[in-house]
């Protein structure tokens, strides 16, 4: 890639090869569509081929690059790795089973175009579509969840920390990425509670959104962790809190 991009698009995969390679011609075909140039990192951990579709693409397609490694490591850490090396003005990841259609791209962009540092996709606002809801066990999950959350961690003004469409200014997520620890799914409420921590502006943007009917969860294997994640960042974020109120006692 001679020019700088526009856009780094991530997509962070694990067990996605049914999918992967079409989700990069969509994703391929709109940004040229916008006229916008962009990169695509596929950041997949797994051996069922994926991160092998991604890289025969790669060699037929400067745009894009691919990362990662046969074991899984986590989608905070693969997310991390990327960031570390976009180039572009404009930083996002996206599922890469495209639950949220990339098309939705055209609502965050006018807000990135106006220099907010944070843009991120939500399901809880006025306006979000939910064209394919999740099973009622995992919805009445994911609100015990966000209540759970708030009540630990905070991230007042957030309806949606989890929803995987989120856009940075570059020197924004390159800040805050060098500073997120936490490599399984919990990232992204570490990521928005380092933002406020920051000063940057987060802005909410209602979405379309499907489930994939993924089964791969793991009940409580996985809530397990994620509780532990959760309650790391809040003590995370008790340090720098404290730091930051001594700093401001001592000027």
């Amino acid at each position: 890639m001679t020019e700088t991009p526009d856009i780094t698009i991530i997509l962070p995969a694990y067990n996605e090869r049914a999918r992967i390679v079409e989700t990069l011609r969509e994703t391929s075909r709109y940004f040229e569509a916008r006229r916008l140039r962009a990169e695509l990192i596929v950041a997949a951990d797994g051996a069922d081929g994926t991160r092998e579709c991604a890289a025969e693409m790669a060699r037929q397609d400067r745009r894009i690059r691919v990362l990662g490694e046969e074991r899984r490591r986590g989608k905070g850490l693969a997310v991390r790795e990327a960031v570390a090396i976009a180039s572009g003005r404009w930083v996002g990841y996206v599922d890469a089973d495209n639950k949220v259609p990339i098309e939705e791209f055209a609502r965050l962009e006018p807000h990135l175009r106006a220099g907010c540092e944070v843009v991120i996709g939500s399901r809880a606002l006025p306006g979000a579509r939910i064209e394919r809801p999740q099973p009622l066990y995992r919805r009445l999950g994911s609100k015990g969840f966000r209540r759970f959350m708030q009540m630990l961690v905070g991230l007042p003004g957030v309806s949606d920390s989890q929803c995987g469409f989120k856009f940075f200014q570059r020197h924004a997520a390159r800040r805050l990425f060098a500073c997120q620890k936490i490599d399984g799914y919990m990232f992204d409420v570490e990521i928005l509670a380092l933002a406020q921590r920051f000063g940057y502006r987060i802005v909410e943007v209602p979405v379309r959104w499907r489930d994939d009917g993924d089964s791969r969860l793991e009940l409580v294997r996985g809530n397990w962790r994620n509780l532990r994640d959760i309650l790391r960042i809040r003590r995370m974020m008790g340090r720098m809190d404290k730091l930051s109120a001594s700093a401001a006692g001592g000027a």
